[in-house]
């Protein structure tokens, strides 16, 4: 039995990495360990740096917390701006064994002119969803992505393409040492 370790208590992440880990690794079997752990940036990510920043720090502090896992996965969504008045949401997911790296940034989609209205005025992406959409709590439901797209992608299954692509370099470790 492998562990994961999650740098997060959301369940949408724990969902997508375990999809996207038991797609990959169909044989395997898992121990799932999850943990909150701050991500030491902005509670809303502006830029594609700082979204990969709080994922690897988040990762970081993850491994020092259950440094036996087998692998240790951060998830980090963020925002980035084209121009003044247009934004984009994504995420970057981390992943780690003893041995190495894999990253993946999941498919970015373009926000509407209210929830980039009221993200530019301080808000969080989830904050800012569930404002317009009439919600509760879509961050650790569908998220954006699933509001947006009416479900045909949900926040877990953007998230978790975004997990196997950076699952390759497990997948293909010796092109990858």
């Amino acid at each position: 039995m492998k562990t994961v370790s999650i740098a997060s208590l959301n369940p949408v992440k724990k969902q997508a990495i375990q999809n996207g880990f038991l797609s990959v690794f169909p044989d395997e079997v898992f121990q799932w360990q999850t943990i909150n752990v701050p991500s030491g940036v902005s509670d809303q990510p502006k830029t594609n740096q700082e979204t990969l920043t709080g994922a690897m720090n988040r990762l970081a502090s993850i491994r020092r917390l259950q440094p036996d896992s087998d692998f240790w996965v951060a998830v980090e969504g963020g925002v980035e701006f084209h121009g003044t008045q247009e934004m984009s949401a994504f995420a970057w997911i981390v992943i780690q064994n003893p041995f190495q790296t894999g990253k993946a940034r999941s498919a970015s989609f373009h926000l509407p002119p209210k929830i980039t209205q009221l993200v530019l005025e301080g808000k969080e992406l989830g904050e800012a969803d569930d404002i317009v959409f009439q919600q509760s709590n879509s961050k650790q439901k569908n998220g954006a992505v699933g509001l947006l797209t009416r479900d045909q992608i949900t926040r877990t299954s953007l998230y978790e393409q975004a997990v196997i692509l950076a699952l390759i370099p497990f997948i293909n470790s010796g092109l990858y040492r």
